[in-house]
């Protein structure tokens, strides 16, 4: 029956995010949204709002595409869940080009998640009559640009289309299609001068991100008294290059994110996103709320010579309280960038935790092809690095 394969594809779901009982109050619809998308900001266990130097800036913090001038193009593709042997994959297609005109740029990303194909059967037989696939998409389109020379800002408005099936099956309701928008603001501070005790000027060497994303109303497949919010987060995050020299250079990432989901009422309904920005802060105890907090951070090394050839070696962690998802995993990446052409690609294991062996997140690659022409020469010293 159609029942059975939604009940698979919404298993598959939840294990996608190992959320536990108690952390079920912060499930959202399309989780898909909250994927770290690339496979530079994968490597360096899923952080990047404070370093958002290419075009993968979409996702985690716009803001950081104000500082980058030329063009660039990046495509991504990774098997997602390996440990289920699903046919679940996901792509991710991104596009920046800086304007003179607007004084920033103009962006915008393809996100596809595939769930598979699925075998439909009538209600009251086991006999197939026929199949459908599941899929969920975003479109992203926005702008960047400065504020000042160390201040950018971003905006971001969202189109999201979910696929569950393509028609309702005996006495269902809802269509299994449902069509929501988002948007998100951002902010980066990157000074050029940045006088510390004992570092001395840091300027350019630091950058500290801020992104607000997926705002926007509840989606819902059947009627609106059955509405899920969409997975409104906040990301805070930091970026310092501890080293950088002719041919060297490391740089430290380090990212918080939570969820800005409220709690239900008495009646099962969650409050409007609007609402929640600020209940969800206050609608639970304050050590939980601490615990809701997701903690990423990488590093990574270059060794080359920018605008010719390079490459990275990268490496991470990401952890999620064990009452709030309980995910825990280490990432490698490595990349390279050769005149206008890069790849990266990333991996993620679990096995060095106790009893997460297995983990459906465990061994997951991506792999990202990218070309970037027309920007501007960088200084020497300082972030973006780019490409």
């Amino acid at each position: 029956m159609k029942k059975i394969s939604m009940l698979m594809f919404v298993c598959a779901l939840i294990m996608l995010f190992q959320d536990n009982i108690k952390a079920q109050t912060e499930t959202t619809a399309v989780p898909f949204l909250l994927l770290a998308p690339d496979s530079r900001s994968g490597g360096l266990g899923e952080s990047g709002s404070g370093l958002a130097d290419n075009s993968a800036a979409i996702f985690w913090n716009p803001a950081g595409i104000a500082f980058l001038t030329g063009s660039e193009f990046s495509f991504t593709h990774s098997n997602w869940l390996p440990q289920f042997h699903l046919d679940l994959f996901y792509d991710y297609a991104t596009y920046r080009q800086y304007i003179d005109d607007l004084n920033g740029s103009v962006t915008a990303s393809i996100t596809y998640m595939n769930f598979g194909e699925f075998v439909r059967t009538a209600s009251n037989s086991p006999d197939p009559i026929g199949t459908f696939r599941s899929f969920d998409a975003a479109l992203t389109l926005g702008y960047a640009t400065k504020a000042s020379k160390s201040w950018g800002l971003g905006f971001n408005f969202r189109l999201i289309h979910s696929r569950l099936s393509d028609k309702p099956t005996a006495e269902e309701q809802g269509s299994g299609v449902a069509t929501s928008v988002s948007f998100d603001v951002a902010a980066m501070w990157r000074p050029e001068h940045l006088e510390l005790p004992f570092l001395g000027d840091i300027g350019n060497d630091f950058s500290l991100g801020f992104n607000l994303s997926n705002l926007g109303p509840k989606i819902y497949y059947i009627d609106q008294a059955q509405a899920d919010p969409i997975p409104t987060n906040l990301r805070v995050g930091m970026a310092a290059r501890l080293f950088q020299d002719d041919y060297n250079s490391l740089t430290y990432t380090l990212d918080f994110s939570r969820l800005l989901i409220g709690k239900p009422d008495s009646n099962g309904v969650r409050p409007s996103f609007y609402k929640a920005l600020f209940s969800s802060w206050t609608d639970r105890p304050f050590s939980e709320v601490l615990q809701s907090v997701v903690t990423a951070m990488g590093v990574e090394y270059w060794y080359g010579i920018p605008q010719d050839f390079m490459f990275a070696l990268r490496a991470g962690f990401f952890y999620e309280d064990p009452n709030h998802g309980n995910r825990k995993f280490v990432t490698l990446g490595a990349g390279i960038r050769y005149d206008l052409y890069g790849f990266d690609f990333s991996y993620i294991t679990t096995d060095i935790f106790k009893g997460t062996e297995n983990h459906p997140l465990s061994n997951t690659l991506r792999f990202t092809l990218l070309i970037g022409w027309g920007s501007k020469p960088q200084a020497e010293k300082g972030l973006p690095r780019g490409i």
